[in-house]
Order: C-alpha cells, then sequence, then structure tokens
C-alpha cells in the first residue's frame, strides 16, 4: 500500500492527510495526537472515522493543518480521514456517510455588517 493523500475542510481550517500502513501513529504538524489537541473530546474527533469502520492501530497519519481554532481544524481532519479511508476501500463510504463524516460543513461567521457593533445585533433603539 502506497501514501494516500486527501483535504479537508471546515470553517477557515483546511487540513491535508497522508494514510499509510502502520500501527497507529497520528502526527499533526510535527506534534502527537494529545500534544497538538490537549482535549479528549477534541482527540475523538480525529479517531471518529477509524472507530467507525473498525480500522483503529492499522494505520499511520501525517497530518499538515492550518487556519481556524482547534475545533474548526479537528473537524476537518476528521473529514480528510474518512476521504483518505474511502479512497482505500470503498466500502467504507456507508458507514462514514451515515455519520455525515463525508459531508463539507459550510458554516461560517456571518460577517459584520456597518452601522452595527456585530453581524445582527442593533445599537438600543431611541424612539424620542
Amino acid at each position: 500500500m502506497e501514501m494516500i493523500n486527501a483535504i479537508g475542510r471546515r470553517k477557515a481550517s483546511i487540513a491535508r492527510v497522508y494514510l499509510t500502513k502502520g500501527e497507529g501513529k497520528i502526527v499533526i504538524n510535527g506534534k502527537g495526537l494529545k500534544e497538538y489537541f490537549p482535549q479528549i473530546h477534541i482527540q475523538d474527533k480525529v479517531v471518529e472515522p477509524f472507530k467507525t469502520v473498525e480500522a483503529e492501530n492499522i494505520y499511520d497519519l501525517k497530518v499538515n493543518v492550518k487556519g481556524g481554532g482547534f475545533k474548526g481544524q479537528a473537524e476537518a481532519v476528521r473529514m480528510a480521514v474518512s476521504r483518505a479511508l474511502v479512497k482505500l476501500n470503498e466500502e467504507f463510504r456507508s458507514p462514514l456517510k451515515s455519520k455525515k463524516y463525508l459531508t463539507r460543513d459550510s458554516r461560517v461567521v456571518e460577517r459584520k455588517k456597518y452601522g452595527k457593533p456585530k453581524a445582527r445585533k442593533s445599537f438600543q433603539f431611541s424612539k424620542r
């Protein structure tokens, strides 16, 4: 098996994943998974696709991720890992698709409008 790469996006984050045969080592931007994402619930987001297709500790991951915050980055990595697993084996598509790991979540922050303090918030209205 050669190296399989895939791209995942979420909010302002872009993740490039390189999947190879190995013993389950995950390296994100040159750091280990637990070092890069210290929160356990964020670590789980990255590993969820492997748990879904029961392929834990079989593949090594090398990830380059940039932009956004830690949650957006973790979900971008999750999408990229899911896409890489589908490239590897087409039978993984249905369980991953049912959990919506292959769908791009396109929700982003709404832009601020002029004359308002935030996107929709208004200053207090005074009739008189």
